[in-house]
């Protein structure tokens, strides 16, 4: 069962909540690229982890794949194959807990337990997402060729927002511009150029080097850079597949320590892709 990287196209901050929750209006993709979960049913419940960023995920009661298991009541082995950084904004956990539920067929009675990106999660398909995250508007859009990069630096989602200057921004312009999956992604483009992520500046205070990234990702020719989610991983735009690949080939040589990945937007899971 794939675990989709999600990717805020656009993410604006437009107010809080009394209970300290912000309001958001964000254009959400996910991508070909993801963690790996398969899940089984089990007398006990277990977990093992494989992949690189194995020794970044958190045991017991804190793993949001056994939480995802203990909040619908099953019981089940889970075998999570971490491709995905941490706390790198491209949604981590609740992805792969997202994936556990779908393995499931069945959704907890409190999805904002398990991150307030799940509603998303579990759909894993281009939408606009608004109020804490439940507020879900799936639309198509034109597929895009990304480069995802990570300097490998994690960046507290709790500590971006409280560094933001102000929770009271607009929402996303009106109208966004849809369109099939295999058209020109220029309006887009043009259109994300008139949004913002509201939390790039106040994380890039907090680790600077989220800048070179961008600079990195536009030295390459991207058409459109920016960061995703509260950070750091960003990505770059750019016009097809052997030019996203080529861009992740010069970032990576030109600084190693960094994780960079060519990947490509979903239109949506299919059979095929979620199942595994």
């Amino acid at each position: 069962m794939l675990a989709p990287a999600k990717i805020n196209l656009a993410l604006h901050v437009t107010g809080r909540r009394a209970d300290g929750y912000h309001l958001l209006d964000s254009l959400v993709v996910f991508t070909a690229l993801g963690d790996r979960v398969q899940v089984t049913p089990a007398a006990e419940t277990s977990l093992t982890v494989t992949g690189p960023f194995a020794d970044a995920v958190p045991p017991g009661a804190d793993n949001l794949c056994l939480r995802a298991l203990e909040a619908v009541g099953a019981r089940a082995h889970v075998v999570l194959d971490k491709q995905l950084p941490p706390a790198s904004g491209i949604g981590g956990g609740t992805a792969d807990a997202a994936a556990v539920l779908r393995a499931l067929g069945r959704s907890p009675a409190r999805p904002e337990a398990l991150g307030a990106d799940l509603p998303a999660c579990l759909l894993s398909r281009p939408l606009r997402m608004s109020g804490v995250g439940e507020l879900i508007q799936p639309l198509t859009l034109p597929v895009l060729h990304l480069v995802l990069v990570n300097p490998r630096v994690e960046t507290p989602t709790p500590a971006v927002f409280a560094a933001l200057d102000r929770r009271d921004g607009t929402p996303l312009p009106e109208p966004v511009p849809v369109a099939d999956a295999d058209a020109d992604a220029d309006a887009l483009l043009r259109w994300l150029g008139s949004t913002r992520n509201d939390l790039q500046p106040p994380a890039m205070a907090l680790r600077p080097v989220i800048g070179d990234c961008l600079a990195a990702l536009t030295a390459q020719g991207a058409q459109f850079a920016r960061m995703s989610g509260s950070g750091a991983t960003c990505f770059g735009v750019f016009p097809d597949v052997s030019a996203a690949q080529a861009a992740a080939r010069a970032i990576h040589a030109a600084s190693p320590g960094w994780w960079v990945q060519a990947t490509v937007t979903l239109p949506g899971l299919s059979p095929a892709g979620a199942a595994g």
